[in-house]
């Protein structure tokens, strides 16, 4: 079949890129090799501001075990062709299964969808990295396994192997999810397979139970990087407890963020509350009750806040909505909710219990994802202005209340200025809180998208400046993300990608990271 209509690797003649798939087809088989456009499809479905053409895809292939992926390497260092290697491929807002570069290999690890193992007694989990969050779910409920584990929203569709690699958070106690990783198999660009702590040591069985082993802890390497392709990832999971209580605190004003994060921030880091406490503005919530913009607003420029006041009153909703649960006992949690309740009462709070919820879409998927329910409820999001353009802007900061009204007041000023809605939430971590704004636009308008690029620029660099930096970014802001935190970091990663990676060609650009 003829490449030359197709996106070929840079630098690489199209007689050169067919023999090597000549020759990755001798590896892999015919059908797990894709070089048809209808077939290469799915792999160029992005929703950034940018065009699709500079994130397609030179071809696709699906290996099925980690001797295939050796083969296939040694194939792509010999003519020098990158590849980008993709899990379950959800990566929704940040990049989805395209290629950081035009003309890279996608390497599907779907068929690689393995539940290796789960410990019931030590609470553990072996997986692959096509396994979905739903996958595990569903093996959990099948062997009547009391055990939870934490995902991201939406996550039924996405993969725990993929979301730690880059650094994803969830909404259980386990919900800093590389914290509660232990233990990879990663195949190398030469094809070494490395199993980091105590998996380097034959015969470990404590491979899933300590995560250090001896000498340098490698596993943070491997992500948000490209040194390497992680094949098997343990997890730790989490005993249900015997007594959950998830709640919903509503507050009427947007000014309420500040004494919101500076009551609740002591109970996080006392462990109370200890899970992520999300707290997320109307506009979040609205498109999952299910509310869409134009039943509010089809003027020109951001939506006023007279119509988010009036969705508020129509739907029930908060200027802010404060999720989070208790875990424990009965005795512990009665406990605790008396805590709860007067943080409430004196922060201005309505509180909303699980039997209070009954009939809200918004409140159940969020109680489903603290107790390690995955569901697509969080798609909702995409219903609210249409038109499939999705970028997510994620800044880290301190859990103060006063940092609060500072990002929401730069985000708002810079939204707007270019004609979007804030749609955002805080993260309240044990320490830090992650802000992701959802700034949603309409990618088939070509001003609208031409904007959202300028907007996101905009909003990266006000937000460096004030010392915020980003903690994931999508493909086509990450050399400009990477750029946020300064030559020496960088010069250092440059460094372990030659020295792992001297082809470069495991998904040059990824993280900003190339040679």
């Amino acid at each position: 079949m003829s490449t030359k209509r197709k996106a070929l690797p840079k630098g690489i003649a199209a007689g050169e890129f067919d023999k090597a798939i000549k020759e990755l087809k001798a590896i892999l088989g015919d059908e797990n090799v894709l070089v048809d456009e209808v077939r290469l499809a799915p792999y160029n479905k992005i929703m950034m501001p940018v065009p699709n053409d500079q994130h397609a895809p030179s071809a696709a292939i699906t290996p099925a075990s980690v001797e295939q992926i050796q083969g296939v390497l040694k194939v792509l260092n010999k003519y020098r062709i990158p590849v980008y290697p993709i899990s379950t491929g959800k990566n929704l807002g940040y990049g989805s299964a395209a290629p950081v570069q035009r003309g890279q290999i996608v390497m599907d690890l779907r068929r690689m969808n393995k539940i290796i193992e789960v410990d019931p007694d030590l609470c553990t989990a072996l997986v692959e990295p096509g396994v979905t969050y739903q996958q595990l779910y569903d093996y959990l409920q099948e062997k009547k396994l009391p055990l939870w584990f934490s995902c991201p929203a939406p996550s039924a569709i996405a993969g725990p192997l993929g979301n730690m690699v880059d650094r994803g958070v969830g909404y259980t106690p386990y919900g800093e999810h590389f914290l509660f990783s232990c233990g990879m198999e990663v195949v190398l660009a030469n094809g070494d397979v490395l199993r980091t702590g105590m998996g380097s040591m034959p015969n470990s069985n404590t491979w899933q139970v300590f995560k250090w082993g001896y000498g340098p802890t490698l596993d943070g390497m491997f992500t948000q990087s490209n040194y390497g392709i992680v094949t098997k990832m343990g997890m730790w999971l989490m005993p249900a407890p015997p007594d959950f209580r998830p709640f919903c605190i509503q507050y009427p004003n947007e000014t309420d963020i500040t004494k919101i994060v500076d009551a609740l921030r002591p109970l996080r880091i006392a462990m109370v509350i200890p899970n992520a406490v999300v707290i997320a503005h109307t506009l979040w919530e609205a498109p999952c009750t299910p509310v869409k913009r134009a039943d509010y607003y089809t003027g020109p420029g951001a939506i006023p806040d007279a119509a988010v006041g009036k969705i508020q009153k129509d739907h029930n909703i908060g200027a802010w909505n404060v999720y989070a649960g208790l875990y424990g006992t009965k005795e512990t949690n009665d406990a605790n909710w008396k805590i709860i309740e007067a943080v409430a009462a004196g922060t201005g709070g309505k509180i909303i219990t699980a039997e209070q919820s009954k009939g809200s879409q918004a409140l159940q998927y969020r109680f489903d994802l603290m107790k390690g329910k995955p569901n697509l409820g969080e798609f909702g999001l995409y219903n609210w202005r249409g038109g499939g353009g999705s970028i997510w802007f994620a800044p880290v900061s301190q859990a103060k209340g006063s940092e609060t009204l500072k990002q929401m007041k730069m985000a708002k000023d810079i939204l707007a200025k270019y004609g979007f809605d804030y749609v955002g939430e805080f993260i309240v971590g044990w320490r830090d809180m992650h802000h992701v704004i959802d700034l949603l636009f309409d990618r088939s308008d070509e001003t609208q998208t031409k904007n959202a690029y300028a907007c996101y620029d905009e909003l990266l660099h006000t937000f460096a400046k004030e010392g915020y930096g980003m903690y994931r970014a999508n493909t086509a802001f990450a050399e400009k993300v990477a750029a946020t935190y300064g030559p020496v970091k960088r010069s250092v990663e440059k460094k372990l990608k030659k020295a792992l990676d001297p082809n470069n060609i495991l998904a040059p650009g990824r993280c900003g990271i190339s040679l």
